[in-house]
């Protein structure tokens, strides 16, 4: 299959790290006619998968050389370091750095040479799906901007990275480097990851608290967030309202507000400000350079919690969460 935007047609991609996003991109940009070699540390797991399944394999240095674009799709806090030792001193005058995170630009955390085009290509989804929607024919929406326009081009060959990886099938949204990061966090933080768990763990404790059985809680707090998510993914707040009952409906609107009031979005406000004005950006850069203690404590907390211990007994006999359960579409039901 051919890209439809041929400004990349006889470019030399590298891409640097095959993990979730890394992997699925060069899959994606190969099956679309581009030539992708992927940089990844020898004799390591990534290595040897890339080669099996076709690459041409390199050292990230070796494979910048030489390069047209280099797509850095390693974790955030080893982009510095493999910036400055691989990437700029064998970045070619008038290549491109491609990111799907805009973190270590925005922060300054890698500041490269004027020479060089600077954008952003970041697929609304994880590899795993990117690569599945590409297969099918489809696509998964992307943002995309434009830091550093050395060439006048800039924009255009983000734009045909975003169709090369299939994104163009979907939806492509212009941004910017400041919003993408900002809000990127702010939603990991307050809402996705950071506030869904505490909201969880928070309702499991008052339960169980109040002498209801773990099990219970855990499945009236956490299991069944799942079908609300869903309905959430597939049709917004309408379609939630739509399959939960009129009970659970009164419920949400008298008891929700409650819960999350306007001292909660205080308090959203206040992590957004962090984000904003470099607070979290400097810690997190701080955590990591130390070691991770915090980091590690923190995480041990999550996992030592006790809806943890339950849940793993109960998961351990949902057949439909095993390995090899056959992936059928569960019937949509009323909730609550």
């Amino acid at each position: 299959m051919s890209t439809q935007n041929h400004s990349l047609a006889k470019s030399r991609i590298a891409v640097l790290g095959y993990g979730s996003q890394g992997r699925a991109h060069a899959l994606n940009l190969r099956d679309s006619g581009l030539d992708v070699v992927v940089g990844v540390r020898q004799g390591g797991p990534s290595w040897q998968r890339a080669r099996d399944e076709g690459f041409k394999v390199a050292e990230p240095a070796e494979a910048v050389t030489g390069a047209d674009l280099v797509a850095v799709l390693t974790p955030d806090m080893v982009q510095p370091k493999l910036y400055e030792d691989a990437i700029k001193p064998n970045l070619k005058p008038g290549a491109a750095l491609l990111f799907a995170h805009g973190f270590n630009i925005h922060f300054g955390q890698i500041k490269p040479r004027a020479d060089v085009d600077v954008v952003m290509v970041a697929p609304k989804g994880p590899g795993a799906l990117v690569r599945s929607e590409y297969e099918r024919g489809r696509g998964v929406p992307c943002l995309f901007a434009v830091a550093q326009d050395a060439s006048g081009h800039a924009e255009v060959m983000a734009r045909a990275y975003a169709d090369g990886i299939g994104g163009g099938r979907a939806m492509l949204i212009k941004t910017d480097f400041k919003e993408e990061t900002e809000t990127d966090l702010f939603g990991e933080q307050a809402v996705l990851c950071g506030g869904a768990s505490a909201l969880v763990q928070a309702g499991f404790e008052t339960l169980v608290e109040a002498g209801y059985q773990p099990e219970i809680a855990y499945y009236e707090v956490f299991h069944e967030l799942k079908l609300i998510v869903d309905l959430f993914y597939e049709g917004g707040i309408a379609k939630m309202l739509q399959y939960i009952s009129e009970t659970a409906q009164y419920g949400d609107f008298v008891s929700g507000p409650r819960v999350i009031d306007a001292g909660v979005k205080a308090r959203m406000q206040e992590v957004l400000k962090e984000i904003q004005d470099g607070t979290f950006a400097r810690n997190w850069t701080a955590e990591y350079a130390a070691g991770l203690p915090n980091y590690k404590r923190y995480k041990q907390a999550d996992l030592d919690h006790p809806i943890e211990k339950v849940g793993a007994a109960l998961r351990a006999r949902m057949s439909w969460l095993q390995p090899d359960a056959p992936k059928a579409a569960e019937p949509l039901r009323k909730v609550g």
